[in-house]
């Protein structure tokens, strides 16, 4: 029988950031039902749009400008060329020919579910490493003064539970 490993142990400071990335991969979920259930592609490249304005990018911008601030190594370095990267996927989205759109969209969750998973198995125990208790407690300030974000989606076009979305 094959055990689930443990949760990881996360630092209290960075538990929002962890939180966020677990929203993400049901995001990457949502994605690769839509592409199961046959979406139109447009459809779930809408909800990337939503997702990006409304979560992922003040995700990214919170993590570069707090979390990575006060180390920029080469792992650091590698989650920033990849919040690159996934930007620069979105973008490609928009101005997809549709008969490319759905395996364009798969390899994306791929990219996002990917980088989310380096990030809480590699990069996140590497900072809780090397910074400071000091340093963390700093961040973990600075990120709970930011604005609370319940984590809600509230995307009304719920293509993921649909039993046949393409119509």
């Amino acid at each position: 029988m094959i055990m689930d490993p443990k949760p990881i142990k996360r630092s209290e400071n960075i538990m929002k950031l962890s939180r966020e990335h677990h929203f993400s991969l049901l995001f990457c979920w949502k994605i690769r039902e839509g592409i199961k259930k046959k979406t139109v592609p447009w459809r779930m490249i809408q909800y990337v749009r939503y997702f990006w304005d409304a979560h992922l990018q003040p995700h990214f911008k919170e993590e570069e400008t707090i979390l990575f601030a006060p180390l920029q190594d080469e792992m650091v370095g590698k989650a920033i060329a990849e919040h690159e990267a996934i930007q620069q996927g979105i973008e490609a989205l928009y101005v997809l020919p549709e008969e490319n759109a759905a395996d364009t969209l798969a390899k994306f969750a791929d990219q996002l579910d990917k980088h989310v998973r380096y990030e809480e198995r590699e990069l996140f125990p590497h900072l809780e490493r090397t910074l400071t208790e000091a340093q963390l407690e700093a961040i973990g300030v600075q990120l709970n003064a930011l604005p609370a974000d319940p984590l809600k989606d509230d995307y009304e076009d719920e293509f993921w539970k649909e039993k046949s979305a393409s119509l």
